[in-house]
């Protein structure tokens, strides 16, 4: 039956109005008493009213649909109407104020009161009945809005029946029916007597301890315990019910939450064109996808695995036909296909994700990481030189600072050629560096998971060795912010907040997973740290230009000083010793003196 009159609740409503106002002028005149509205005027009032509530109301849209049922927008359309009646009715009654006020305040109670009672009815009706029983802790806005999605699909997996709130003005509170229950120290007592298969944590951005202490005192209950994802995550949209997921450990490494200045930087983007290198990877793709969303005039995305590039393709689009001319297959090795390619996209912004990452199979081939980390992309910076590119940004890495590695050897000479362009370009051209991303692929959190997955051991290196963390989604936001605050030819670094150590993340992972889990140490492989340095030493003096980025001088590198054949490790290996430090060639001599000397 509810189901039916919200159905048709459109045409029911103007019913309903025309009969609030004939009620409203009854009542009016009953209030008032005997004789004082005859029925004469009783009948001009309510024709007038009927005649300008249809009128009015078809011509603003009432009864066209044209507002959300029961929203405050239709009350305040309501409210006018009545207004402009009111006046009209005074011309009718020739200025009988008392009966005229009754009519309408009457009549406004009644229009609106049938509306919350349709639109209550319905709510009742939709109710789910088979979702699982939930309490929410969050009484704000990501809190109300997945509460009425929840209430509003009859055949939803949950359903909402308390809240939990620390704020103490929130107490007798209640959204969309759902009360606040308590506060988080009452967690568990609550989820016991309202009989709740689980917890959603409704905080964006949520505070690492909060969700480990919920997670603590909801474990002796058998309740499980969910969250949403970061703002970062939810690029210029509300969150959804398919948003909610179980605890990652990413949730529990204690980062800060980030913000970032959407509307300066989607200025920066909507309307350009717009080439990311690395497309396809774990850092190129989370940039296509929310570059995509800030509507440039072109995305071109740039990658030698036509996999990867399939999958961005899919994830932006819906599809992957591979057929869009902004889907480009080439190596940044292949300096005439870049040529061609860059010629062709006209590109005004650049993103140089494309690179080789693991530390160790650098240390074992690192003449790979010269071909690709250093000339791979000196022939990017050459072919965006060549067509002008308006801003270019380097993805740099933490290992760059202090390098004892070919991996680190060979991203800061990156940083130096990078800045070497910004002195000779029209330009901006920077790079930005930050530490290990969480879930990115090849990372310790994926391997840790597999590991466990197989039933252990996992592997660490070291007890002590500590890692500076970020996710995917707010390392690529604060990227796209140092790329529209970057100053030509620096670094920009980003806050990292306090390192983790890693033997910390094997332990959370194994917690989660209630198995019991060995965890073996393995020492440090050839060029790691025990700890991971942002700044090197010798650059200078860091200056902050936003809540989380800084900048460091990065001294400008000549290319054509650099060793042309890989092959030639003694002169790789002397030029990478003078260009990773700031001190002078008889320093440099000095220093292998003493190495030979050793």
């Amino acid at each position: 039956m509810a189901m039916r009159i919200w159905r048709s609740k459109t045409r029911i409503q103007l019913v309903f109005d025309v009969a609030a106002w004939g009620c409203a002028g009854l009542l009016a005149a009953a209030v008032m008493g005997n004789g004082a509205v005859s029925v004469v005027e009783l009948a001009s009032a309510a024709t007038t009213a009927v005649v300008l509530q249809l009128l009015l109301g078809l011509l603003i849209g009432l009864y066209r649909s044209r507002y959300h049922y029961g929203s405050f927008a239709e009350y305040g359309s309501i409210a006018i109407i009545a207004l402009i009646i009111a006046c009209g009715l005074m011309a009718v009654t020739l200025g009988d104020s008392p009966f005229v006020l009754l009519t309408v305040f009457s009549a406004f109670i009644f229009m609106t009161g049938s509306r919350y009672l349709v639109r209550w009815s319905h709510q009742i009706a939709t109710r789910p009945l088979q979702g699982e029983r939930v309490l929410v802790v969050g009484a704000g806005n990501a809190a109300e809005s997945l509460i009425r999605q929840m209430l509003s699909d009859p055949d939803g997996a949950y359903l909402p029946v308390g809240l939990i709130d620390d704020d103490p003005h929130k107490r007798q509170l209640s959204i969309h029916g759902v009360r606040v229950r308590g506060t988080s120290e009452d967690i568990a007592e609550v989820a016991g007597w309202l009989n709740v298969s689980g917890v959603i944590v409704a905080i964006a951005d949520s505070d690492a301890d909060f969700l480990q202490t919920c997670r603590d005192r909801l474990q002796p209950t058998g309740k499980w315990l969910r969250t949403i994802p970061p703002l970062a995550e939810m690029v210029n949209r509300k969150v959804e019910i398919g948003d909610i997921r179980d605890i990652k450990v990413e949730d529990l490494i204690g980062r800060a939450p980030v913000h970032t200045d959407l509307a300066e930087i989607a200025k920066k983007v909507a309307g350009k064109r717009v080439l990311v290198t690395g497309a396809g990877g774990s850092i190129g793709s989370e940039l296509c996808r929310q570059l995509f969303a800030l509507h440039p005039e072109s995305l071109v995305m740039l990658d030698r695995d036509e996999t990867a590039l399939h999958g961005v393709e899919l994830t932006l689009y819906g599809s992957a036909l591979l057929m869009s001319p902004n889907t480009v297959l080439a190596d940044i090795r292949d300096r005439s296909a870049l040529d061609h390619i860059f010629a062709e996209a006209k590109p005004q912004i650049v993103f140089h994700a494309a690179a080789l990452k693991h530390l160790p199979m650098l240390q074992r081939f690192p003449e790979e990481a010269w071909k690709t980390n250093v000339h791979g992309t000196l022939n990017v910076l050459e072919a965006a030189h060549a067509v002008g590119v308006e801003t270019f940004v380097n993805i740099s890495t933490d290992k760059a600072a202090a390098p004892t590695s070919e991996l680190g050897r060979s991203k800061r000479i990156a940083e130096r050629l990078v800045s070497g362009f910004a002195a000779k370009s029209p330009g901006t051209y920077l790079s930005v560096r930050f530490g290990n991303v969480l879930g990115s692929r090849g990372s310790v959190l994926l391997s840790f998971q597999e590991q466990i997955r197989q039933g252990g051991p996992i592997t660490v290196t070291d007890p002590e060795v500590r890692r500076f963390f970020m996710t995917i989604p707010e390392a690529c936001q604060l990227v796209l912010q140092a790329a529209t605050i970057g100053e030509d030819g620096y670094v920009m670094v980003l806050d990292m907040g306090e390192p983790v150590r890693i033997v910390d993340i094997a332990r959370s992972l194994v917690a989660m997973s209630n198995q019991t889990t060995e965890i073996v140490y393995t020492g440090l492989r050839e060029g790691e740290k025990l700890d991971e340095e942002l700044f090197g030493d010798y650059e200078g003096t860091v200056i902050r230009i936003h809540d989380k980025i800084s900048r460091v001088e990065a001294p400008s590198l000549d290319a054509g000083a650099m060793p042309l054949d890989s092959a030639d490790r003694a002169a790789i290996d002397l030029f990478c010793s003078r260009a990773c430090t700031n001190v002078d060639e008889a320093d440099v001599r000095r220093t292998e003196s003493r190495t030979h000397a050793v």
